[in-house]
């Protein structure tokens, strides 16, 4: 494996490279994920039948804090990758574990949240528009976890085996997903949430 000295160590290899280019198409992917389930939201949003619309479920609080957490854990992802690139793995590694926790807390905000939906009779079947909300706020949340359990691996392989070209690979694709992960919430912030509380 030859290792070029002159680019970040996760672009050091040829093979890391490769890797980085195959996950911005696998984004490419996620991205018209993402596109169909707001087209589908956009034609159904009125569909409410007898159940409640967006103005009567949302409420701002927790959307605030939901957005407020997923924001700052974009921002301490670039700050491991930053610590990362200085060759810096404690800081590393406390930015990265800060970023999981945010994320942790930004799905227990969302849990909350769908509680109260059913709560207050908004479930997967009460009307097109509940259906398709649940269904695309449910989405980006799983997106959400399945991050949390794969930066816990990364987070125990750099604690393990320091910052290698493999390491520093995984970290940083990581860190493009959860960039993707921040854009996607904004997306859903201000087309779902405020402008359904309008």
């Amino acid at each position: 494996m030859k290792i070029d000295h002159s680019l970040p160590l996760e672009y050091s290899t040829e093979q890391n490279r490769l890797k980085i280019l195959g996950f911005w198409i696998f984004l490419g992917a996620e991205i018209m994920l993402f596109a169909t389930l707001f087209a589908s939201y956009f034609v159904l949003v009125n569909g409410t039948g007898n159940g409640p619309s967006g103005a009567e479920i949302f409420e701002i609080t927790p959307v605030l804090a939901e957005t407020i957490l997923l924001l700052t854990s974009s921002f301490t992802i670039g700050l491991a990758i930053h610590a990362m690139r200085l060759g810096n793995k404690k800081a590393m590694l406390v930015f990265f574990g800060i970023t999981l926790v945010l994320g942790l807390a930004f799905l227990g905000v969302e849990i909350y949240e769908f509680v109260h939906y059913v709560h207050v009779g908004a479930g997967l079947q009460t009307s097109a528009f509940t259906a398709i909300l649940l269904t695309t706020l449910g989405t980006h949340g799983a997106h959400v976890t399945f991050g949390l359990f794969w930066g816990l691996f990364i987070l125990l392989q750099v604690k393990k085996n320091g910052l290698t070209p493999e390491t520093t690979n995984k970290s940083f694709i990581f860190s493009l997903y959860w960039h993707f992960l921040d854009v996607v919430w904004i997306f859903i912030f201000s087309f779902v949430y405020l402008k359904g509380m309008m």
